[in-house]
């Protein structure tokens, strides 16, 4: 079955002053689609995190990069998907320096590391991160619980 897809592509320095546009975009797109208040506000946090991320470790202090921002809007979800070209890292490592349950932890057992990657997890229905040549995170939110993503 062939979904229809609108895709909306963005291409933006990767700096912090930046991000803030990403998320001014995502709003307009998932509004627009139908999703509810909260899941937008889920929806911008994960996408901040994720762009965060290539802002602050994809390049070395002071290589010019960029993000770019794929927003893939079918009839049952919203795939973001934020792309860099700089340094790559272990997902899976990074996944499990995360506890499985942070409520049982201390402040002082928490890594600085790995908590975003668990914020985006605890926000979309579905994270996706590939390191073959830079960073992909690949987040998808299904709207009003739509079940299957295709």
């Amino acid at each position: 079955m062939n979904v229809q897809k609108d895709k909306i592509v963005m291409s933006l320095p990767a700096k912090s002053q930046y991000i803030e546009v990403v998320r001014l975009a995502l709003y307009g797109i998932a509004v627009r689609m139908g999703f509810n208040f909260e899941d937008i506000e889920d929806l911008k946090v994960a996408v901040g995190e994720a762009c965060n991320n290539a802002v602050l470790h994809a390049y070395a202090d002071g290589e010019e990069g960029n993000m770019k921002i794929v927003f893939e809007a079918a009839p049952r979800y919203l795939r973001i998907i934020v792309q860099d070209e700089g340094r790559s890292f272990n997902s899976s490592e990074a996944c499990n320096r995360v506890p499985v349950t942070i409520t049982d932890k201390s402040l002082s057992e928490m890594h600085a590391g790995g908590l975003g990657l668990y914020l985006m997890q605890a926000l979309v229905d579905d994270v996706e991160i590939r390191t073959e040549a830079g960073t992909e995170v690949i987040l998808t939110k299904l709207l009003n619980g739509s079940g299957v993503v295709i």
